[in-house]
């Protein structure tokens, strides 16, 4: 099976993420799509994330008849803090039969070259890039296009810019922003 891993905080869950998911499934040539709950980023700030567990149950709640899309909490089993070269490895482990594609927003694109084994990443896995908060019709930004121009250089290198990809404007951020103005009230 080929499967698309959405990596991310989700904390909270929206139908940003689901509704991209499952474009994504559609589209792009994938069985199932895996909403992989992560521990932490580790080259973001910290946030304050919701209980690991109460993430992974929103998850599961949000996607509930959605057949295609799945969650997976393996990096929530992994040495912390958790790089994506080392969950894509204990993931090619625990299921030699799939073939990975990696998901990732623009924003992340950027600073690609600043993971963990980035290398390693690019050159085995493809990777589909979602073109956060800008208009479909507008050009890739200069910074994105710099660390794709490089990301590309390594050989094996696929990665696709999801061009033609439904723009969701939430972000988890928010959401939280909002709840917690609510709260103060």
């Amino acid at each position: 099976m080929k499967i698309g891993i959405y990596g991310g905080s989700f904390n909270p869950v929206h139908f940003g993420h689901t509704g991209l998911a499952q474009w994504v499934a559609t589209h792009c040539g994938l069985d199932e799509v895996w909403l992989m709950v992560s521990p932490a980023n580790p080259l973001k700030s910290p946030d304050i994330l919701a209980d690991e567990q109460e993430r992974v149950a929103g998850v599961r709640r949000a996607i509930a008849g959605m057949p295609r899309l799945r969650v997976c909490d393996i990096e929530l089993h992994l040495p912390r803090p958790s790089y994506t070269a080392d969950t894509l490895r204990a993931l090619a482990l625990r299921y030699p039969e799939h073939d990975f594609t990696l998901i990732i927003g623009e924003d992340n694109l950027t600073i690609l070259t600043r993971w963990r084994e980035w290398e390693y990443i690019v050159a085995r896995y493809p990777i589909l890039v979602y073109p956060r908060g800008r208009a479909e019709d507008k050009e890739v930004p200069p910074e994105s296009l710099a660390a794709l121009d490089t990301a590309r250089r390594i050989p094996g290198a696929r990665i696709r810019i999801l061009e033609g990809a439904p723009l969701f404007h939430i972000s988890s951020t928010e959401i939280r922003a909002k709840n917690n103005s609510k709260s103060a009230k």
